[in-house]
């Protein structure tokens, strides 16, 4: 490297390289793997997810919705419900399997610099744990051991930060979930309301014991889950409009605040943030989890690597 650039290690956000620079280097990597953290608690996190999608699913097809002697009642309540967590649990996958946003790991070289062409005295930043350049918004991540771009958090749920090239799948499962937990305890009100009428007799095919404890744990599940998703939703939504991120937000109160420094991005705001995160025009491709899927790319991967590579 030239003595007319500065290379400082330091372990928060600064400016640096154009964000263009930096997705560069990882776009082969991120077509060649299928990304998957390995953290055992993270693992738990994301199974408890979803064996409780799945506990709710059962209870409200089989406790209340076959036994109803409507059946319209039934078939409608139960596609919605079902479709709904499908698509909660289809952007929970795509939220833990796509690559948040990975800067190369040792690309701080000689080679790598000499070819940004940087102008005399302008100082880049290299992270001291995973040795690459940092580009601006750029976090490094402890359980990921990666620098992710426009890191928001690392969430224990989905087994992966949340960062630039998988917000929006996070905030469609929040949303998902903030839904069927909304349904789920809606059709328990009314499923209450009815055994108590009939007397808690043909109001299930389960015996009313084991019925009211199937209840009682799914709304203690929707209450739960539904306060978590919807302020998740909401901040998530907030920060994206104002081109924030949770890591920021954190950081300008502790410490921004107290040395007065301002962000070094010019910001998206309002719509524009949204059309970044989410890509175009609003349209129903923004609530779709599949958008975007490229089956066949992964496929071909997996079969020429003989076997999927994992990052860890």
């Amino acid at each position: 490297m030239s003595s007319g650039h500065r290379l400082r290690d330091v372990e928060q956000q600064h400016p640096l390289l154009d964000r263009e620079e930096s997705a560069a280097g990882s776009a082969v990597g991120e077509a060649e793997r299928v990304w998957f953290i390995q953290d055992g608690c993270g693992m738990v996190c994301a199974f408890i997810t979803w064996f409780l999608v799945l506990y709710a699913d059962f209870v409200v097809t089989f406790v209340m919705l076959l036994p109803s002697k409507s059946f319209w009642y039934a078939v409608v309540n139960g596609v919605v419900f079902n479709c709904l967590a499908v698509l909660a649990l289809s952007s929970h996958l795509r939220t833990m399997l796509t690559d948040p946003g990975a800067v190369p790991k040792g690309n701080a070289t000689k080679k790598y610099m000499e070819s940004l062409k940087l102008k005399p005295g302008e100082v880049i930043y290299k992270c001291p744990k995973c040795c690459s350049i940092k580009p601006e918004r750029a976090h490094h991540c402890s359980i990921c051991k990666r620098c992710i771009r426009k890191m928001d958090h690392h969430c224990p749920w989905v087994n992966n930060c949340v960062g630039e090239n998988n917000q929006r799948f996070f905030v469609l499962f929040t949303m998902y979930i903030a839904m069927i937990s909304t349904h789920a305890l809606t059709l328990s009100g009314y499923q209450f309301v009815t055994c108590v009428k009939v007397q808690w007799s043909e109001c299930s095919d389960f015996s009313p014991p084991v019925t009211v404890m199937l209840m009682i744990f799914l709304c203690l599940e929707g209450l739960l889950f539904l306060s978590f998703t919807a302020i998740m939703f909401g901040t998530q939504v907030h920060s994206i409009c104002n081109d924030e991120t949770v890591h920021f937000i954190c950081n300008k109160m502790e410490i921004e605040r107290l040395k007065n420094e301002k962000p070094t991005w010019e910001r998206q705001v309002r719509w524009e943030g949204m059309r970044s995160v989410f890509g175009g025009q609003p349209s129903l491709l923004w609530i779709n989890p599949f958008a975007g899927l490229r089956l066949r790319r992964l496929l071909t991967t997996s079969s020429r690597k003989a076997g999927a590579e994992f990052s860890v």
